[in-house]
């Protein structure tokens, strides 16, 4: 086992070195000068230009550059905001990451709590009425976008019973049901999808999980049918949902942009938005290899956990 954790590290690690050499790459491949995107319209001097270009290292060769930021990274410092000056990125991901990363927990937690049962049925009544009610359920919101989900959410829920709030977003500490009264909306529209996609696996691994020979042995035995779908079905059957949990949750700490906006809420996702229609280049950076660390750290836990799921990992 330790083997094993020692490759899954030394994998982690070469990983994120290729996404911040990638990153660096394509950032320094825009096309346009960063400087005119920097200064935008105002009143430009050559002395401005070159402060700008040699805060930012943009006249030394790539390489240089590259390693000069990496080595920096190592040590937690990825620079300051340009356009917000005096702000560190790593402040600036301290203040955005609670709501993106309590809107990703939300919107995944609700899509488990609905898309367990759903798969579940589904495998069990495979070809029955109830089979066909929740994929047809499941079809209909894999097939609606996040926003409009989000969009159908405000006018039920805001405008016409006035329960949740449109938009705007209350700090935890601040007041915890205002918090949770503002994000149940917009976790709500992204776990649509999330649920969908989900219930789909487990119905599909469930019902070849119940083909097996220990279910039919468990059945021999008089075993009740829901002890044997939630203790000898469904726990090797969530392996692909472990897997792919752990790779839409990183995705959503990067992809919520759209729901908010929609809803008001600053999270990490409209930082990095912002950063690169202003160019932004060390937030743009920085912002992303947290992501993909965050994303990358996950997958290995997530493959660490195999073992402790399912006996026949851990004993291979």
């Amino acid at each position: 086992m330790g083997k094993v954790i020692l490759t899954r590290l030394a994998r982690l690690l070469a990983t994120l070195l290729a996404v911040t050499f990638l990153t660096f790459l394509l950032v320094a491949l825009l096309p346009g000068d960063p400087v005119d995107t920097i200064l935008g319209q105002v009143e430009r001097t050559p002395e401005i230009e070159e402060r700008i270009r040699s805060d930012l290292n943009l006249d030394d060769p790539f390489f240089a550059r590259y390693f000069q930021w990496l080595g920096d990274a190592a040590q937690g410092d990825l620079g300051e905001s340009y356009i917000n000056s005096g702000t560190t990125v790593s402040s600036i991901i301290q203040d955005r990451i609670p709501i993106t990363a309590q809107l990703s927990l939300m919107a995944i937690t609700f899509a488990l709590v609905l898309a367990i049962p759903i798969g579940i049925t589904g495998a069990y009544k495979q070809g029955r009425w109830q089979d066909s009610t929740t994929s047809a359920g499941v079809q209909v919101a894999l097939s609606i976008p996040n926003f409009v989900i989000g969009i159908f959410l405000v006018w039920i829920f805001s405008v016409k019973l006035g329960w949740l709030p449109a938009t705007g977003w209350t700090r935890f500490s601040k007041d915890y049901w205002g918090n949770l009264k503002g994000a149940l909306l917009p976790a709500s529209a992204l776990a649509m999808t999330q649920m969908a996609i989900f219930s789909r696996l487990i119905r599909a691994d469930m019902i070849a999980t119940l083909q097996e020979n220990y279910i039919l042995a468990a059945r021999s035995k008089g075993l009740s049918d829901r002890f044997i779908l939630a203790r000898h079905a469904l726990r090797p059957s969530s392996l692909s949902l472990m897997t792919i949990v752990g790779i839409n949750f990183g995705a959503l700490l990067g992809g919520t942009v759209v729901i908010e906006q929609l809803f008001g809420i600053g999270g990490l996702g409209g930082a990095l938005y912002a950063a690169i229609t202003k160019r932004d280049i060390l937030v743009i950076q920085g912002i992303t290899v947290f992501i993909a660390t965050v994303y990358v750290v996950i997958n290995t836990a997530v493959d660490l956990l195999y073992a402790v799921v399912d006996p026949r990992i851990r004993k291979g």
